[in-house]
């Protein structure tokens, strides 16, 4: 137990499993005690099939939550056992159902004192106990749901390596750090157009001499991702030439670098920001609509990779 102790939260999924597998070892037992002859891993199967007549391997990963993989692999042994078989269904030939077999069937009354003795033995567990645990596991799992607990620490990551991010003003020395992030992700998905050749290659003449504005970011002291404000006019200014080095992805560059942009926008009193990009960057829109950009129809494009456009309303 010292070792749950000293890692704490850490070993929250390692803690469960052990208590997982302290539950298993002891229903083991107890099927063993009341002579029904059932792999404990096979209950939420059995049950729901002692519930319907038949269900498909779909229907009964929806309704115990498990993949179909696994739920196709326990009937898979429960078949090998004698205790359900595989039909044509009753309402659609081409689908597959999984029924008890008569095997099968005969253990649910012999399982059915097993049901109280076992439900009456948890519920006294639960009254012995400090803290609701059936109350807490069904909240943990509704916020799982919601948010997954992968993603909760990528969030995390990205939250503490995006405080080694520095979000700086552009100046001629990152002129081929400003060409080349840009270079890399255009070629890499599209080709580089007429516009592309002029913006990147005379940052000052397109875009900061009319009055836009470009940042760069830094990652412990390494350029790693760009972002230019244009100029349209005194009410709209263009998002562009976003991009972040590929292997820089996942410290919430593009985030700081597009707050940083629409921020500077307001400053510069623009009312609305614009851009144009391409669906198939599914995490460069799902950025943009995450810093508040819908899609609009706009005026024809000067380029040709481009087949949605984005807004964001200021005021």
């Amino acid at each position: 137990m010292d070792f749950y102790y000293q890692a704490g939260k850490m070993a929250l999924g390692s803690r469960l499993r052990r208590l997982s597998e302290k539950f298993t070892e002891d229903a083991a037992k107890i099927y063993a005690l009341y002579d029904v002859t059932l792999d404990p891993k096979w209950f939420p199967v059995f049950y729901v099939l002692s519930k319907k007549e038949e269900l498909s391997i779909t229907e009964i990963a929806q309704c115990i939550g498990h993949s179909h993989p696994s739920v196709s692999q326990i009937v898979k042994e429960m078949t090998s056992k004698g205790l359900t078989i595989t039909a044509k269904g009753v309402l659609d030939a081409r689908v597959n159902v999984v029924k008890l077999s008569e095997k099968g069937k005969q253990l649910i009354p012999k399982i059915e004192n097993q049901y109280l003795d076992v439900n009456q033995a948890a519920e006294e567990l639960l009254l012995e106990a400090q803290h609701d645990l059936g109350k807490a596991i069904e909240e943990i799992e509704f916020l799982l749901n919601r948010k997954d607990f992968y993603t909760r620490v990528e969030e995390k990551r990205k939250t503490r390596e995006s405080q080694h991010v520095e979000i700086i003003d552009y100046s001629t020395e990152f002129h081929e750090d400003f060409k080349r992030l840009n270079y890399e992700w255009i070629e890499k998905y599209f080709k580089l157009e007429g516009n592309d050749h002029q913006s990147l290659n005379n940052p000052y003449e397109k875009i900061l001499k009319p009055g836009g504005h470009i940042f760069m970011a830094r990652y412990k002291d390494e350029i790693v991702g760009t972002c230019a404000l244009i100029k349209i006019n005194d009410d709209t200014y263009e998002l562009a030439k976003m991009a972040v080095k590929e292997g820089a992805r996942g410290k919430n560059i593009g985030w700081l670098l597009g707050q940083a942009i629409t921020n500077k926008a307001r400053e510069l009193g623009a009312k609305k920001v614009f851009l144009e990009s391409n669906t198939v960057l599914e995490p460069a829109i799902n950025l943009y609509h995450k810093l508040g950009f819908q899609k609009v129809v706009g005026q024809p494009s000067p380029y040709e990779r481009c087949n949605i456009q984005m807004e964001l309303k200021l005021v």
